[in-house]
């Protein structure tokens, strides 16, 4: 299995940050396993953008595995957050699911008709697939887990005993105005909260009361909600009390052996910073201002004899083809969403080349095909030797892990040439691979399985992304009163056409010929190349593919036609051309 090369050989941006990870992690607990970290909050529908928060970490832990070395990546489980609002556009939910505010998410039941036992399990699951799918090897841990069972006692313990010092942190920003600073783009509040990553970003910090401040909230025994105020702290006894402010429920409890409530996420995070031992971890783009989780964290981890991990701010991960994601919306698209259409080596390749603070888009429309086209060329450089360091390092992680390679499509064909014919057969697959295997002649593909998962993934973009009034319908019968409309030159192109077609039968074939008519037409060799050729070639071209589009589809444009004459077969192009 190639190694990708060190940070000396390469710009590779995961090179470098595994560099320093390495000697950080040798400086702050020599001999024991490299800790990244990753926090996911199952609020909702889990996005593309909140996969950054898992790649960037993902591909540096990898990295370090394959340089020898014992690393763990945790994905910390944000599931005993409060539940803060209903997403709009889940499926099985309305507005009777704002009962549920303020109880955290593991006591939320899940969307209706939904295999989970409750709301957290059932967004982690999906997310838990897509993981898999793509590769990545992680510990999972959930908050509800380590709250509920008293793993985190003395750490609460010691908040509450510092809570002055706490709170005198966290007053440093209270008050101060944060600076104007420049945005990548325009955000609204819900890519803001995906931004924060890790755990409820909008949460309070637990800012002083009456009775003082307090770094920790309980849970209301009676209604379950954290919509509650402490109103007196023993630190001798441990005994503390408080009031729901939802139902009026009070209680005293002994914190000491009480395991219903949580730190503030402005503590809660940078504790178990300290506690895991954490020495990487990424943060969303917000975190650069004053005030953020990070930054306080930063100061606040101390109080738990830990130090802040490194780790790069990461930019907005944007979508081409669907509207903008949004955490707080359903029908967002997630990293299973992505999956349904593209290869987990595509997938893994877009958060690799990108340093993690350059943003970058998803594609979900016609730019797909472009990026496939990308992808192929690449993957061939690689193939040939012909690419440049930082390319093959990117390349190297997007299809393989230190694990070992990802499962790939054994034939790589073209993957606009896959869709159009997924388009064109609508799910008819022996008749997709009759056009397949008339691809390349010389090398027929012998079953659709030597194409899948790629083909698999083309079809589900077909179906699912493309717009019905963009799908491609053949003709059942001549158009005959454009056939006869025709005048000499349009005749004779299709003429030139016609004649070819079975010498040309391939895809390179029809290729050839297609592009070489209106060459022949206006005197020229067919292969001629474009500097050898007047501009008017070009227009004489479109005026030919439009008539071809018309004649075999009903209009002005469709898939490439190479692939769809090949589609829609010899015999059949001949009737609809008028032979």
């Amino acid at each position: 299995m190639p190694i990708v090369a060190q940070s000396t050989e390469t710009t590779d941006w995961v090179s470098r940050f595994a560099d320093e990870v390495i000697e950080e992690s040798e400086r702050r607990a020599p001999g024991k396993p490299v800790v990244v970290a990753s926090g996911l909050s199952p609020s909702g529908p889990i996005h593309l953008g909140n996969l950054r928060e898992v790649m960037t970490p993902h591909l540096v832990a990898d990295e370090i595995r394959r340089r020898g070395h014992q690393v763990r990546h945790l994905i910390s489980w944000d599931d005993y957050d409060r539940y803060r609002k209903v997403p709009a556009g889940v499926a099985g939910v309305d507005e009777s699911w704002g009962e549920h505010i303020g109880k955290p998410l593991t006591s939320v039941p899940a969307p209706k008709g939904s295999a989970h036992p409750n709301w957290a399990e059932h967004f982690k699951a999906a997310m838990i697939d897509a993981l898999a799918e793509l590769g990545v090897e992680f510990d999972g841990i959930s908050q509800t887990a380590q709250y509920t069972s008293g793993v985190y006692r003395e750490q609460i313990l010691h908040a509450m005993a510092h809570r002055g010092d706490i709170d005198a942190i966290l007053d440093q920003y209270r008050t101060k105005k944060a600076p104007a600073k420049k945005q990548q783009k325009p955000v609204d509040e819900a890519e803001v909260e995906a931004a924060e990553g890790s755990g409820a970003a909008a949460e309070d910090d637990g800012s002083s009361g009456s009775a003082g401040y307090f770094p920790y909230k309980p849970y209301c025994g009676n209604c379950e909600k954290d919509l509650t105020t402490v109103t007196s702290y023993d630190d001798a006894t441990t005994e503390l009390s408080y009031t729901c402010n939802a139902c009026g429920f009070s209680e005293t409890v002994r914190l000491n052996e009480f395991n219903r409530g949580k730190l503030v996420w402005k503590v809660d995070w940078p504790m178990r910073w300290a506690y895991e031992g954490v020495v990487f971890e990424p943060s969303g783009v917000d975190h650069s201002s004053p005030g953020s989780s990070f930054q306080v964290g930063g100061q606040i981890v101390g109080i738990f004899g830990g130090k802040q991990p490194i780790g790069p701010m990461y930019a907005f991960v944007g979508i081409s083809g669907m509207a903008k994601m949004s955490s707080s919306r359903g029908g967002v698209p997630t990293p299973g969403d992505a999956l349904k259409i593209m290869e987990p080596q595509l997938l893994r390749w877009l958060y690799a080349r990108r340093r993690p603070n350059q943003s970058f888009k998803i594609a979900f429309d016609q730019e797909i095909q472009r990026l496939y086209d990308e992808w192929d060329k690449l993957d061939a450089k690689v193939t040939e030797g012909a690419a440049l360091p930082g390319d093959v390092a990117a390349h190297s992680r997007a299809v393989r892990t230190a694990g070992g390679e990802l499962p790939r499509t054994a034939r790589v064909l073209p993957y606009r040439t896959l869709a159009s014919v997924a388009d064109i057969t609508a799910g008819h697959e022996d008749q997709a691979l009759r056009i397949l295997s008339e691809l390349d002649p010389e090398n027929p593909l012998s079953a659709l399985d030597e194409a899948r998962p790629r083909y698999d993934k083309a079809e589900a973009w077909i179906n699912t992304q493309v717009p019905a009034d963009q799908r491609t319908i053949v003709r059942g019968e001549p158009d005959a009163e454009l056939l006869k409309s025709l005048d000499e030159a349009s005749q004779q192109s299709l003429r030139l056409l016609l004649d070819g077609l079975a010498s040309h039968w391939s895809l390179d074939g029809l290729t050839h010929l297609v592009y070489g008519v209106p060459k022949v037409q206006a005197g020229f060799p067919a292969d001629a190349t474009p500097k050898e050729l007047p501009a008017e070639i070009k227009t004489s071209q479109r005026a030919f593919f439009a008539l071809l589009y018309q004649l075999l589809v009903s209009r002005d444009t469709g898939p490439r036609l190479p692939t769809l004459l090949l589609a829609v077969g010899q015999e059949r192009v001949r009737a609809l051309l008028g032979e």
